[in-house]
């Protein structure tokens, strides 16, 4: 997030950083070092869990909905107009294309990046101190989606 002050200078705020220093998520999740969500009882924890898991699985639902219709609207439209002779596709330069990036990404799966591995591992230290609540999110996420 940037915000130009009065005399041009631009300052970008860090968002992770902000929201580490928010007393309400550290209350909430506590911090990397504290206590976290453990120190709520077991039902707290799957009420909290429940309710965001839902809220994020229907917001998923919906948004997965409208994004899959602009995609499929888009290539439908391409097919029209490819059809209709409004546009030339050359299609062994496209599978040309698609080749060299599957080579591409093939060389570049053995190791997955530092920064990748050490977010997983934040992640799964998280889950394992917070099981009742992850747990509860894992349910109302597929209640979200359901409904």
């Amino acid at each position: 997030m940037a915000d130009t002050r009065k005399d041009g200078e631009v300052f970008v705020m860090d968002l992770a950083e902000h929201v580490k220093k928010q007393r309400w998520w550290n209350k909430m999740f506590g911090n990397n070092s504290g206590p976290a969500a453990e120190k709520y009882s077991v039902a707290t924890q799957l009420a909290i869990g429940g309710v965001t898991g839902w809220c994020a699985g229907y917001l998923f639902q919906k948004v997965g909905k409208l994004a899959a219709s602009a995609v499929g609207g888009g290539f439908f439209l391409l097919q029209i107009a490819n059809h209709t002779g409004y546009i030339k596709i050359d299609w062994k330069r496209v599978e040309q294309d698609v080749n060299k990036a599957k080579k591409q990404l093939k060389l570049n799966t053995e190791k997955p990046p530092k920064e990748v591995r050490t977010k997983v591992a934040e992640v799964q230290t998280f889950v394992k101190k917070n099981i009742v609540l992850t747990g509860g999110f894992a349910g109302g996420f597929l209640l979200g989606l359901a409904s």
